[in-house]
Parts: C-alpha cells; structure tokens; sequence
C-alpha cells in the first residue's frame, strides 16, 4: 500500500488528523507505529460507541502498526470531567479492577490480539511520588487548563472545578510519554487532552505524538452521544436479537454514519449503497447487510442468520396488521420526541397517555420496547409503531 492509500485508510470517518505533515514523516521511516487509544473503565461493558476507536485501531494493525489499548485504571479513579458540568464521582479501586478485566476480555472482538498490548496506568503512576506529581502538575498554568471548552464554562457560570480534576488530562497526556506514542485516537470532545500529549512529550524531549480524532457515535436516539446511562446504546455483549433489532431501529439518515463509522465495508461499497438507494432501493436492505456484519463481528454467522430469521419472521409474515395506516410526523427541530410522535400518529389521546404507556412497556419500535421516554427520532426515519396489542401505524418523520 502507497502512503497516500495509508493515510487515506488511516483517515476513513476521522473528525480532525494533527498533524498530517508530520504522520507522514512518521510512516515513511517504515517502522510500526505505537498506536495509543486509552479507555477508563468506568463501566463493565463495552457499546458500539468504543468500538469507534477500536476499529480505526484495528486498521492500524492491518497497516502493520502496534496497537496500545491503554487501561486507565489510575485515571479511573479520578473520573474523567471531559464534557461534564459537574464533578464526576471517583470508582473505587475495586470497581476499576473489576470493569478493566471486563474490557481486557471484550476488546479482543474488535482487535487482533497478536498486535495487541494491552497496559495499565497505574503500571507507571502508582510510582509516582508527591514530588513528581508536583513537578507534573508545574508544567502547565491555570489559564491554559481553563481554555478547556467544559472546564472554561464551568468557571464562568460559577460552577465547581476540584483541584484534582485539572490533573486528569495532565496524567493521560503523561500516559503518552510513558508509552513513547507516535499516535493517539481519541473522540473530538478528546481534543485538549490528547494534545496535552504532545506537549508533555516535547517537555521529555520526545518526538510528539500525532493526534487522531473520531467523532462521537450518535445513540439510537439520534440525538445524544451513546451512552448506557442514557439507554440510547448497544452493548457488544448483548444478544444476537436483541444487537440485530436495535440496529435495524436506527433511522435512515443515521445509518450512513453507522455504516462508515463501524462497518468494515470500503467507502466505495458504502457509497455504491448510496447511490443505489437514492436509486429507489430499500434502505431496509442495507440496515439488513449492516446488522448482520455487526452480529456476525460480536457473535458469529449462525446467530446474524438467525436473528434475521427471526426479525422477518416478525414483521414479514403475519404478525403486523396488512391494512397498517402509513402516517407522517412533522419534526420542525430535526428530531420528534417519542411521546409527541405517537400523539400525533393518534396512536394516543395525549402525551401524558403516551409516557404511561412506554411506563406499562406498552411501545415498540420496530419490535423493539421503547423504555426512554426521553428517546428522538431523526427526520427521515421510519419505524413500525405499535402501542398495546392493537395500535399500530408506519410512521415517518417528515
């Protein structure tokens, strides 16, 4: 492969490439790079949303790079305060022990574990003395912590900073001295701190790592980030069933940021689907192909085809109604709210009935029972609705 055909892989999906110029001067040395990507392990399971940097990492390797999946089980225990208006609570050390072990055995779904090293933090911090954490800290001001976009705003409406949350960025760009990195993946709401990587290694007298970073993997709900605390999310240890529904769920404009963000497909069968739904075909047939690679990825062959056998069976043969009314939504903003949606498909008196109803467990999309009652729904999306045992409507959010 070319260096151009390289950086062309290496930059498939990617929000922001620092600095290009210098990645190249990086890979015509011919070595393989170390490639960092680090994760707290501030819960037990991975989602899609992780697996973002896990796949741009994957084709690292297949370019013949070394995949660091750093561990933060020190940083763990600070609690990340990236993109948060309030302080997170620390895990214990137990709590970070537990959930890294969960990672260590999940990972290795998405990476090739023979070019895969797998490190902790706490290898390098936990012999850290007060002194040195002094001498860290020395490195960087209180203003420059403050051009942080969240910490920034924070500041200026009077909220809460604690002192060791402005360490935390300090540690995981130390992370990349430590590891000697020469990239490291991150999501854009990373930026700062991975760039506080690059600052601290020219401080060591390093060559600074190069800054790779992905954009945010939208939830089901097309709105916010995936988030399990959102319930907006797809866990990598969920069943066949439930991974192929949930999937098949997403509406149709959010689909083609999936497709690029996690299919291993090229750009140029993605964009051959383009055209040819533009062209009249299904987007459903393409939700079809997605789900079953991604079923096939976190499980195996035998489970995507039978989830889709059961899925058709569900919604193909007899189940839904033949005389289904087809309505349309309006969504002024972008998006419709669950329970709005459902009022005005008159699948409910009113929006108070609507939230009881998804509180009874009594909505479906698609099959799949909507539990967020905060859940939007994209324009352009189209979901078979049902509430109760009889309501149903096709809808479509115009």
């Amino acid at each position: 492969m070319t260096l151009h055909e390289s950086i062309d892989v290496i930059k498939r999906g990617c929000d922001e490439l620092l600095l290009e110029t210098e990645l190249n001067q990086k890979l015509v040395l011919g070595r393989p790079l170390r490639i960092k990507a680090g994760f707290d392990p501030t819960a037990p399971d991975l989602h899609l949303g992780h697996t973002v940097l896990l796949n741009k990492m994957r084709q690292l390797q297949e370019l013949g790079h070394h995949a660091l999946f750093l561990i933060g089980d020190f940083t763990g225990m600070i609690g990340d305060p990236t993109g948060k208006n309030t302080t997170r609570p620390p895990l214990s050390r137990e709590q970070v022990l537990a959930n890294a072990e969960s990672y260590r055995e999940q990972v290795f779904k998405v990476l090739d574990p023979d070019k895969t090293e797998i490190v902790f933090n706490s290898t390098w911090m936990d012999k850290f003395s007060a002194a040195d954490l002094i001498k860290l800290a020395a490195t960087h001001t209180v203003a420059r912590m403050l051009e942080r976009d969240d910490f920034g705003k924070r500041y200026k409406s009077n909220q809460a900073i604690a002192i060791h949350e402005f360490i935390y960025p300090l540690i995981q760009g130390y992370d990349s001295v430590a590891l000697k990195a020469d990239l490291e993946l991150g999501g854009s709401d990373q930026k700062f701190n991975l760039l506080m990587g690059r600052e601290l290694q020219k401080h060591d007298g390093q060559p600074p790592q190069c800054v790779l970073t992905m954009p945010l993997l939208l939830g089901l709900d097309g709105v916010n980030k995936m988030s399990k605390s959102l319930g907006n999310y797809i866990g990598i240890t969920e069943s066949p069933q439930e991974m192929f529904g949930k999937l098949m769920s997403v509406s149709d404009k959010l689909m083609w940021c999936y497709l690029e963000l996690l299919s291993f497909e090229s750009m140029t069968t993605i964009a051959k689907w383009r055209t040819e739904v533009e062209n009249e075909r299904n987007p459903r047939d393409i939700k079809v192909l997605f789900a079953q690679e991604i079923v096939t990825r976190f499980h195996n062959r035998a489970a995507a085809e039978k989830a889709l056998t059961e899925f058709e069976t569900r919604f193909k043969q007899g189940v839904l109604p033949e005389d289904m009314p087809k309505v349309t939504v309006s969504a002024s903003t972008g998006t419709i709210g669950i329970a709005q949606l459902l009022k005005q498909a008159g699948l409910v008196e009113s929006t108070s009935e609507a939230l009881r109803m998804i509180t009874q467990g009594a909505v479906k999309l698609d099959g799949e029972r909507v539990i967020d009652k905060a859940l939007q729904l994209q324009t352009g999306a189209v979901v078979v609705t049902q509430v109760g045992k009889r309501k149903f409507a096709r809808v479509t959010v115009g």
